[in-house]
């Protein structure tokens, strides 16, 4: 008897370390109900078919996520490109507004994916941020930017960035953030809504519409068109979208069809919906005055516009 009831308190502190062990290291998940409130927003779609959340100014409840996201010490990378004609023109502007508005308070890694013909921009980064400079070269088939960048992030991930960081954003650097790009943003798989394509009819979404392509999708599918210029996650499925995009990207060469890289992430998430969708908010072009379902422009494409020139903004 004593032998039995030694055994079951050897099983039980076993337990209970075990649990102890899981609790200080995965603090308990967040629930969506915790912080996101969709009625607030009638105006708008705010939960897909598959019930992830779309977010818009007014749905999210950042207090509690930055409560569960300091507990869990997370570091953030932010991937930008700087390459070709105007990648000068657009950096430092790209990096002074990332380094105000991107994850404010939390720990960032810029990495600056640029060839050696960059001359970098003298930027002072904030408390907790840190610069990398992940040098690129300049392949044969250069003239498909696209797919060298995305071949060079995938090696980057592998090499050094999955080790380095929780979630992880590719941009492209003709970006302007405007407002907070927050925590709210931290998912599995994160898409952004192509501003101009979510206030027009669904049916004219310019997928690929080529059967014998990779990035084909019939018409009556699909869910949302995504814009290309922000996709974000861990470093584990932004790495599995690159796969799936290199190797679409091949089997379309094999068949002498070039589709192009905004289709094959516009396949690829529906395919594999992502669990967090970016509203237009997120990726404005300045060239247009936001309608009244735009309440807060987050980061804004400079269009035309001189980079100086202040953009407008709903209130």
């Amino acid at each position: 008897m004593n032998s039995k009831r030694r055994m079951l308190l050897l099983i039980s502190s076993v337990v209970s370390l075990i649990l102890v062990d899981r609790y200080f290291r995965n603090p308990v998940e967040l629930q969506l109900s915790d912080w996101f409130t969709p009625r607030n927003r009638p105006d708008v779609i705010t939960t897909t078919d598959w019930f992830a959340p779309v977010l818009w100014e007014g749905t999210f409840n950042r207090q509690a996520l930055e409560k569960y996201y300091r507990r869990r010490n997370v570091t953030v990378g932010l991937a930008v490109f700087a390459t070709g004609r105007f990648a000068e023109d657009y950096l430092k502007t790209f990096l002074q507004t990332a380094n105000k508005h991107f994850m404010a308070s939390h720990r960032v890694v810029f990495y600056v994916i640029a060839d050696a013909f960059l001359e970098l921009p003298d930027v002072a980064l904030g408390p907790l941020r840190t610069f990398q400079v992940l040098p690129i070269s300049r392949e044969s088939w250069w003239h498909d930017a696209d797919l060298v960048h995305m071949k060079s992030l995938g090696e980057f991930i592998v090499g050094r960035i999955q080790a380095e960081v929780d979630f992880l954003f590719r941009m492209t650097v003709d970006r302007v953030f405007q407002g907070a790009f927050g925590v709210e943003t931290l998912g599995a798989s994160v898409a952004q809504l192509h501003p101009w394509w979510y206030f027009r009819n669904t049916k004219n979404f310019p997928y690929e519409r080529k059967p014998d392509s990779a990035a084909y999708i019939p018409f009556g599918q699909g869910d949302f068109y995504y814009d290309g210029s922000i996709v974000g996650g861990t470093p584990r499925n932004v790495l599995n979208f690159i796969e799936k995009y290199l190797s679409g990207v091949m089997h379309d060469v094999e068949r002498g069809l070039n589709s192009t890289y905004e289709r094959h992430l516009n396949k690829y998430f529906f395919l594999n919906k992502p669990t967090t969708l970016l509203s237009p908010e997120y990726s404005w072009d300045a060239a247009f005055y936001p309608p009244a379902e735009v309440r807060r422009i987050r980061v804004a494409h400079p269009s035309e516009r001189r980079l100086e020139e202040p953009l407008r903004l709903a209130n």
